[in-house]
């Protein structure tokens, strides 16, 4: 096993300082993707892995990036709920990494639905409350 150098322990510092930043709760825009067990085994780590990619190769800072637990919506994980002024709140289903990046494309920064993966259920008022 190789050692760490100090350059190697600052970059690897520098990677998770990056990281926790997209968490920070003082953002304009929420995105939460839920990482309840059927989310995960759903693919929801890579999910959420793909928006953070995105937003940096986009240069979009204004947007926190967190995980919940189930959504209480298993039959269409992984989930996704993105919060932004002057676009109602969403509930996206089945968010692969292909359709996270479209997220962060078409509706964070072109401020416009990803219809084909809005989640309408009955129930879905109960969460925009």
């Amino acid at each position: 096993m190789s050692k760490l150098t100090l350059a190697d322990l600052k970059k690897i510092r520098d990677e998770k300082n990056k990281e926790m930043t997209r968490r920070d709760a003082d953002k304009e825009i929420q995105v939460v993707v839920g990482m309840g067990t059927c989310g995960i085994a759903s693919g929801a780590k890579e999910t959420f892995s793909a928006f953070i990619d995105e937003l940096d190769k986009s240069h979009v800072n204004d947007v926190v990036v967190k995980q919940t637990g189930c959504m209480g919506f298993c039959s269409v994980e992984p989930t996704v709920r993105v919060i932004a002024p002057e676009m109602p709140d969403t509930i996206y289903n089945k968010v692969s990494a292909e359709v996270a990046r479209r997220i962060v494309k078409e509706h964070i920064i072109g401020r416009k639905l990803v219809d084909d993966h809005v989640f309408d259920h009955p129930s879905r008022d109960i969460l925009t409350q």
